[in-house]
């Protein structure tokens, strides 16, 4: 799955209309745009307020007429000037009773009837950002007169492309590399993705938000990439010969994905520790990439004492929207044959549906425990609570995670550590403490906003810091004694995993002390 689903953690759409261009007989155009007060519905299992499901009562903030005239004054003038023989009326009105007329500014609209259908798309992803985004002061810039500018640039354009790059321009001054337009043909290959399987080779792929590179957070097991020593971490430099600076994931995945039997060469870049570094290029076969978000074992595990127990051992992959009900079938069944203890694995889990990584949890957990802090754009620290949760099982638990455990992943853990269900092995994680919604627009390309930031339920920052584990699991532990730990009965692509030797010693502790009790 070459996109990085973990960086765009969805939920619901946000209402949202743009109505079909009116054209009176004097050929000026006129978009009409309509915001409607934001309710999602319902929001299962949870007591608060999931962010990308905002519910809000109360009238949507209103522009001050002479306010927003004043400001834009000067692109009034522009056009009244004659910069443009055809304009078009942004008519920005709400259902409140209070407002009892809407306000029109004027702005040029594009002869060309594809950067026309981009100038309405830019007017769509405009109002949500401005209803929805988590920085109200929109990176400290005017973000209405920002439309206005946006709109006068592509005005000359000719072709589809250029005026998308307009947009993204636009977006890029928000600061946030999470809230971004993807194409119609870019959201269709996404949301293949996210529904199982896809024709690609493997890779998920993410913007560094610091350097700006593409980096790989890791590749499906036994894919073209996995096979071809594609790894963590490295960067992914050029795409069949094109360079790929200033390129973000979703371009790079589009590339990488075609038709199974298709080749695609790719050159990267990997650290492999202080002073030490290489290229390479690698050609790529692109096959049917399956994409389930659970695999499992069950690991006989021999007790310091000589007894023999089962250790569950579950990897979970991605957020996707079967997670949750994929994990307590596998965990059920597991209980079913004795299994005693678990071990839950979401290294290289970028993340996926925020709401998928709630219902995760509560397979965990018991009565109304915090899951996640969020703070939405005002401020507001809200909390997300279970209600009346019933926990699939209560054995000991241990979860482990590293630098490519992203976003949901984060919240999972975050949620299991801080309530005292789960004991974290591994490395630091990436460090994502922001949550997108992402809308399909009118003309099928899709908006990942930033909606909210969270804290963890022990209201720790996560973002660009990540969760330090409980235990670190490094290549020295390897070299030490394994008798106390290793399991020789265990599956072999298992028993030499330094992260799962360590975890199968934290529960022997865990149910050496619970047997002391």
């Amino acid at each position: 799955m070459e996109t990085f689903c973990s960086n765009f953690d969805l939920g619901s759409s946000i209402p949202f209309s743009v109505s079909k261009s009116l054209i009176n007989p004097t050929s000026k155009s006129f978009f009409s745009c309509r915001f409607s007060p934001l309710n999602h519905g319902k929001t299962p299992r949870f007591k608060g307020v999931v962010p990308q499901a905002l519910s809000r009562k109360e009238p949507i903030e209103q522009f001050k007429k002479n306010d927003f005239l004043e400001k834009n004054e000067n692109l009034v003038k522009w056009v009244g000037k004659g910069f443009v023989g055809l304009a078009a009326a942004l008519s920005l009105c709400c259902n409140s009773p209070a407002l009892a007329e809407s306000l029109t500014v004027a702005f040029p609209v594009s002869h060309t009837p594809e950067v026309n259908t981009v100038q309405r798309t830019l007017i769509e992803a405009w109002g949500l950002i401005r209803e929805t985004f988590v920085d109200p002061t929109f990176n400290h810039q005017d973000w209405d007169l920002k439309l206005q500018q946006t709109m006068v640039e592509m005005f000359p354009l000719r072709s589809e492309d250029a005026a998308y790059s307009k947009v993204r321009g636009m977006l890029s001054t928000l600061g946030d590399p999470y809230t971004r337009i993807i194409s119609p043909k870019e959201y269709q290959s996404f949301r293949i993705g996210s529904d199982g399987n896809l024709q690609g080779v493997g890779l998920f792929v993410s913007v560094e938000p610091n350097t700006g590179h593409l980096v790989v957070l890791s590749c499906v097991e036994n894919s073209p990439a996995a096979r071809a020593g594609i790894r963590e971490g490295d960067e992914l430099l050029e795409i069949n010969g094109e360079r790929l600076d200033g390129v973000d994931s979703e371009a790079a995945a589009q590339k990488l994905r075609g038709r199974a039997g298709t080749i695609v060469t790719v050159k990267v870049h990997s650290d492999n520790g202080p002073g030490v570094s290489g290229y390479k290029e690698v050609k790529l076969p692109r096959e049917v990439i399956k994409l389930s978000p659970i695999s499992s074992a069950i690991i006989p595990h021999k007790m310091p004492d000589g007894r023999l127990l089962k250790t569950g051992y579950v990897k979970l992959s991605s957020f996707s929207q079967s997670a949750a009900m994929d994990m307590e079938n596998t965990i059920q069944e597991m209980e079913t044959q004795g299994v005693q203890s678990y071990i839950l694995d979401l290294r290289n889990n970028p993340g996926g549906l925020v709401t998928a990584g709630l219902d995760v949890a509560q397979i965990w957990l018991d009565g109304d425990e915090t899951l996640v802090n969020t703070i939405d754009r005002d401020g507001n620290m809200l909390p997300i609570s279970m209600v009346d949760g019933h926990a699939v099982t209560h054995d000991p638990l241990v979860v482990l995670v590293n630098e490519g455990s992203a976003s949901a992943s984060e919240i999972l853990a975050g949620a299991l550590h801080d309530n005292g269900r789960a004991i974290l092995v591994g490395h630091k994680t990436f460090g994502k403490g922001k949550i997108q919604s992402v809308t399909q627009l009118h003309d099928g390309s899709a908006l990942f906003v930033t909606v909210a930031k969270y804290l963890s339920p022990a209201l720790h920052d996560i973002d660009q810091v990540g969760i330090t584990p409980d235990v670190q699991c490094t290549v020295d532990m390897l070299n030490s004694p394994k008798d106390t730990f290793k399991n020789k009965s265990a599956p072999s692509s298992l028993e030499a995993d330094s992260c799962i030797i360590v975890a199968e010693h934290e529960l022997d502790i865990q149910k050496s002390e619970g047997s002391a009790s």
